[in-house]
C-alpha cells in the first residue's frame, strides 16, 4: 500500500471556490436535485455549477471518474503531460505549450484558476475556447452526470477533457488543481508527469509538511513512464512514493541541470545531451528551473514523441503565454503583477527583486486566509519599501481584511510603512499616487489580486 496520509473528504470548511475574477456564495447545505432551469449562458451555467454541490472542494476520483466513463472515457489526445507542484505549474504549462507549438504539434493545455475569463482555462491550438464550445460541455456533461453530484472544478475538467477529445490533439497538457493524487485530473493516465515544486500550501486538504504534501503530489506518477522532479532537494515523501509506484524518476540537480550564462543557458542530460538556449522571456531566476522541467519532459519522451528538441526549446523560451507571472504592465513607475501566493512564492519574488537595479518597492497585497500571510510577508522582509494592503473580503469569502493583514504586517516586519485599502483598485491607486519615477510597484499575493490589477490596466 502507498503511503499516502488519509484526507478527510467533505470538510465543512472547505465550502468555497477559488476562482479568479468571481464573487463565489457559500454553497448550499445539501446537493440541488434537479436542473429545474435550464442555463442557457457561460455565465449562467458557472453559477449553477458553484451551486450545485455541496462542498465548493471536495477531493476524490470517484465521481468525476463515473462521469466520464459514462460519457465514453476517449482518449484525450496522442500524448498527456501531466503537471502538479506548488509553484511554477503555470509557467511549466506554458512552455510546453510554446515548445510543443513550435515542434508544429497540435496542442491543448488546461489551468486554473483563470485571471479574466473562464474561457483562459481551456485552450486549443493556442485559442481560448468560446462560450459555444463550453456550454455544449457542459450540456454534455449535464445529461451523462444524472444523479451524479460534480463540483464546480469538476465540470471544468470534464469540460476540458470533452473539448480535447474531439479536437484531434497531438499532445494535451494538464495542471493539476490541488494536491495530486484525488485531483480531477488524475482519472487521465498522463504519458508523463512533471512536480515543479513542493512547499506548504492548501495544509487543510494535503497534510502540514512538505513530505505529506509531495506524497500527495506524487499520486499522478504512472508506473513505467518518466516522473520529472523540478527541485534538487525534493522531500523524501515525494520520492518515496514516485518509487513505489514505478515512476521512471528525473531529479533536477541529478539526472539534468542548468549552467546559466549572462544571455544564455545550457540545458544538460546525464545521457550527455546539451542544449544552448535564449534566457527565457518569463523573468524571474526560477524561471530556469521551470523552462528546464519542461524540456526533461519532453527529452523523456522522444521515444514516443521524437521533436528537434534544441530548435524548439529555443523557440519556446520567446513565447510562453503565462500572464501574471512577473507580468510588467509598463509606466514609470513600472507596475509588475504576479499570483505569488506562498512563501516559497515569496522567495522567488525576492531573489528576482534583489537581481533588480535599486529602486524602493511599493507592494500592492491581498491574501486569502489559508494563506500563509507571515510567511510571504518575512521573505520579501525589507525588499519591500512600503506595503499598500488590500481587502479581498469583499471579492471572496475566503479573502482577508487590510485590518488582518495590517496586523499580521506588525507582528513580522514591526518597522513596515503600510497603508490599508478596502480593495485592490484603490490600494492601486495609493502606490500609483505615492511611488516616484524610477520606482515599482509589485501588486502580488493572489489570483484575486492579479485579475483587478489586469482589469485596471486594460482600461
Amino acid at each position: 500500500m502507498l503511503g499516502y496520509p488519509r484526507i478527510k473528504s467533505g470538510v465543512t470548511q472547505a465550502t468555497y471556490i477559488d476562482c479568479a475574477n468571481t464573487r463565489l456564495p457559500l454553497c448550499c447545505a445539501g446537493l440541488i436535485p434537479e436542473l429545474r432551469v435550464k442555463p442557457t449562458t457561460l455565465a449562467e451555467w458557472l453559477d449553477y455549477q458553484q451551486r450545485v454541490h455541496a462542498l465548493g472542494v471536495d477531493l476524490g476520483l470517484d465521481r468525476v471518474r463515473a462521469v466520464w466513463q459514462r460519457m465514453g472515457a476517449p482518449e484525450i489526445a496522442r500524448r498527456v503531460i501531466t503537471v502538479g507542484g506548488t509553484n511554477g505549474k503555470g509557467s511549466t504549462v506554458a512552455f510546453l505549450e510554446a515548445m510543443l507549438a513550435a515542434a508544429g504539434q497540435r496542442v491543448g493545455s488546461y489551468t486554473s484558476p483563470h485571471l479574466l475569463r473562464y474561457n483562459e482555462r481551456v485552450r486549443i491550438a493556442g485559442l481560448d475556447v468560446d462560450d459555444i464550445d463550453l456550454i455544449e460541455s457542459f450540456e454534455r456533461i449535464e445529461l451523462a452526470r444524472g444523479d451524479i453530484s460534480l463540483t464546480y472544478f469538476e465540470f471544468g475538467t470534464l469540460a476540458a477533457l470533452d473539448l480535447f477529445a474531439r479536437a484531434d490533439l497531438d499532445t494535451a497538457v494538464l495542471e493539476v488543481g490541488l494536491g495530486g493524487r484525488l485531483d480531477a485530473v488524475n482519472i487521465i493516465d498522463a504519458n508523463a508527469v512533471i512536480i515543479t515544486t513542493v512547499d506548504l500550501d492548501h495544509v487543510e486538504w494535503l497534510g502540514p509538511d512538505r513530505d505529506g504534501i509531495g506524497r500527495e503530489k506524487a499520486g499522478i506518477a504512472r508506473r513505467d513512464r518518466p516522473a520529472i522532479v523540478g527541485e534538487s532537494e525534493p522531500p523524501k515523501g515525494l520520492l518515496d512514493v514516485l518509487a513505489e509506484r514505478g515512476a521512471h524518476i528525473e531529479r533536477a540537480g541529478h539526472d539534468f541541470y542548468v549552467e546559466r550564462e549572462v544571455h544564455r543557458w545550457r540545458w544538460h542530460h546525464r545521457d550527455g545531451t546539451v542544449l544552448t538556449l535564449p534566457a527565457p522571456e518569463l523573468a524571474a531566476p526560477v524561471q530556469y528551473a521551470n523552462a528546464s522541467s519542461a524540456i526533461a519532459a519532453l527529452h523523456a519522451l522522444q521515444a514516443v514523441n521524437p521533436v528537434e528538441l534544441e530548435r524548439i526549446a529555443s523557440v519556446g523560451m520567446h513565447f510562453p503565454r503565462a500572464p501574471a507571472r512577473l507580468q510588467s504592465l509598463g509606466g514609470d513607475p513600472a507596475l509588475i503583477v504576479d499570483v505569488g501566493h506562498n512563501p516559497q512564492a515569496a522567495r522567488a519574488l525576492a531573489d528576482w527583486l534583489d537581481a533588480q537595479p535599486g529602486g524602493r518597492v511599493h507592494a500592492v497585497y491581498g491574501a486569502l486566509s489559508d494563506k500563509d500571510v507571515g510567511g510571504v510577508m518575512a521573505a520579501l522582509g525589507s525588499r519591500i519599501t512600503h506595503w499598500h494592503l488590500a481587502s479581498l473580503d469583499q471579492d471572496t469569502p475566503r479573502g482577508l481584511s487590510a485590518s488582518v493583514l495590517a496586523g499580521v504586517l506588525h507582528q513580522v516586519l514591526p518597522r513596515a510603512g503600510f497603508d490599508t485599502h478596502d480593495n485592490v483598485p484603490k490600494a492601486l491607486a495609493a502606490a500609483r499616487a505615492s511611488a516616484r519615477h524610477g520606482e515599482r510597484i509589485l501588486a502580488f499575493g493572489s489570483f484575486f489580486v492579479a485579475s483587478a490589477v489586469l482589469v485596471d490596466a486594460s482600461t
